[in-house]
């Protein structure tokens, strides 16, 4: 059933709605509010959704956001990945979380390693960090959007298990898929402002040695 009629999403979400593909059962785990959920159904992008909440307010808010689909959505209450079984959807959207809730999410569930996964995920903080694991961990990054909002910077990142784990340098962490894209250059003054700070808790060695030179590596793309 596809309508007209679904929310507006603001840039965030709509990054995280052209990263779900077409055709295939979703999961917006963190559903919030249920527009993200409501505009999958809405617009026929996908056959089911399943908005996912930890919280019973929220959730009650997607059910009213989402009446008008039916059965194209469904509700669950519960925390992160645990109110799915596997493979029940192919599409996995984590948005409005800190990178630590997302990490403990993702390896609470070990059967998203798989690359029949899409996972479509929109960290509020700590982009890096997020970063680092999915590399860590097998995760490949396919492709990410940069969004402005309140001002500040995100990141929608669009990732799938490939196996391949491997070590990313720190400027992959910091700068990921964002390169070239508009507003580049104030993410990463973003994202060096915050290394800056980190810098400050270092004692001197090899570690802040190495944090210096990567400043100097960021400024080098803030300044060209």
């Amino acid at each position: 059933m596809a309508t007209s009629n679904v929310p507006r999403l603001d840039a965030r979400l709509g990054a995280a709605f052209a990263y779900v593909r077409a055709g295939h059962t979703a999961a917006d785990i963190g559903c919030d509010h249920g527009k993200l959920s409501a505009a999958l159904a809405g617009s026929g992008r996908c056959p089911l959704v399943l908005a996912c909440d930890l919280r019973p307010d929220p959730l009650q808010k997607a059910r009213l956001a989402c009446a008008q689909y039916g059965d194209a959505v469904q509700f669950r209450l519960g925390s992160g990945l645990s109110v799915l079984q596997p493979g029940e959807a192919d599409d996995i959207i984590i948005a409005g979380m800190g990178a630590e809730t997302i990490i403990e999410i993702l390896a609470a569930a070990p059967w998203v390693f798989d690359a029949r996964y899409n996972l479509v995920l929109v960290p509020a903080t700590k982009h890096s960090v997020l970063r680092r694991w999915l590399v860590q961990n097998g995760f490949a990054l396919r492709d990410e959007t940069l969004c402005e909002a309140a001002g500040r910077w995100y990141t929608v990142i669009n990732a799938r298990y490939t196996g391949e784990k491997r070590e990313p340098t720190g400027l992959e962490c910091l700068c990921g898929k964002i390169p070239g894209q508009p507003g580049d250059r104030a993410y990463f003054a973003q994202q060096n402002a915050k290394l800056k700070k980190y810098r400050l808790g270092l004692a001197p060695g090899a570690e802040s040695d190495a944090v210096d030179a990567l400043i100097q590596q960021m400024e080098e793309r803030i300044c060209p």
